[in-house]
């Protein structure tokens, strides 16, 4: 009887550190949560706030009259349709030149040791470059010597982003994909170049689909930097190819005042296109970046 009671107490004592810790980690998850989750509820509320709720004490944590006011003022009158077309065609656009391009260099590395084994490295090292060190001569690049040179016009253009944002955009996407053709049997695009294949229909029909996980994942990359950058177009597009970084950021201005709901509504707007593309992509997105970075 003793012994049963002491065998009883021994599990007592070593199953309460697993329940304390599985308690603190439910505390961790739940705090990390209340940290992402709660600032995206203010920003939300935020934008179908009335005017005389934005700045109340104690805070409204949900309004009595909800109102649309701050999106149309936010799409209508401060460019964010404008900013919402431009950052749709550039990031879109980006992410096709980015993909065909990268993945087509990708293999050539992969199939061919284009470059030698360190120029997929030499790819991935231009994004240590920092940005803000080469944004002046990009810019005399192209306000100054791209008409100069080729008689084209790229400051304030989505040609201009769209080429810039695609050069941004290569090493990643190259990287991903060179790690994901390595570990792809070549013995199928051979059995298909016997089969009578060229070498891009091999590309096309075998690469590509057996890839299909890294080309979204870094499809999925390219489009969320084209669509969040906000340096380079502050810099090179202000007016007529404002994107959608660029109005929101405008909407905080000495002159007009900080306009709260508008800039909430506008951050609302620009959440959509990212959180439906990681829905879309979930499972592929995963996938791909494991696989890639695991056999790569």
């Amino acid at each position: 009887m003793r012994k049963s009671r002491d065998q009883a107490r021994v599990r007592t004592v070593e199953g309460s550190p697993f329940h304390v810790g599985r308690l603190l980690r439910w505390v961790v998850v739940i705090v990390w949560l209340a940290f992402l989750i709660v600032p995206l509820y203010w920003v939300a509320v935020a934008s179908i706030k009335p005017q005389e709720d934005l700045l109340t004490s104690p805070p409204v944590w949900w309004p009595d009259n909800p109102t649309s006011i701050h999106f149309d003022q936010a799409l209508n009158k401060f460019n964010g349709w404008k900013g919402l077309k431009n950052s749709l065609l550039i990031a879109f656009t980006t992410t096709i030149f980015a993909v065909i391009i990268g993945t087509a260099a990708a293999y050539s590395m992969a199939r061919f040791r284009t470059g030698g084994k360190h120029l997929s490295f030499w790819f991935l090292s231009q994004r240590i470059l920092p940005p803000i060190a080469i944004v002046i001569p990009i810019f005399l690049l192209f306000s100054r010597y791209s008409e100069e040179w080729f008689g084209i016009r790229l400051i304030d253009t989505q040609a201009g982003l769209i080429m810039l944002y695609t050069v941004f955009a290569l090493p990643f996407t190259v990287w991903m994909m060179y790690a994901y053709f390595r570990q792809m049997p070549v013995e199928l695009e051979e059995a298909a170049l016997v089969d009578g294949c060229s070498r891009i229909q091999a590309l096309v029909k075998i690469a590509w689909p057996l890839a299909a996980p890294g080309v979204i994942s870094a499809a999925a990359f390219a489009f969320i930097f084209a669509w969040t950058e906000f340096l380079f177009a502050v810099v090179l597009a202000r007016t007529e190819a404002v994107t959608l970084p660029v109005a929101l950021a405008g909407m905080v201005t000495s002159f007009q005042g900080n306009l709260y709901g508008e800039a909430s509504a506008l951050t609302m707007v620009s959440l959509i296109p990212s959180l439906m593309l990681g829905i879309l992509v979930q499972r592929h997105l995963v996938r791909g970046l494991t696989l890639g970075a695991v056999r790569g």
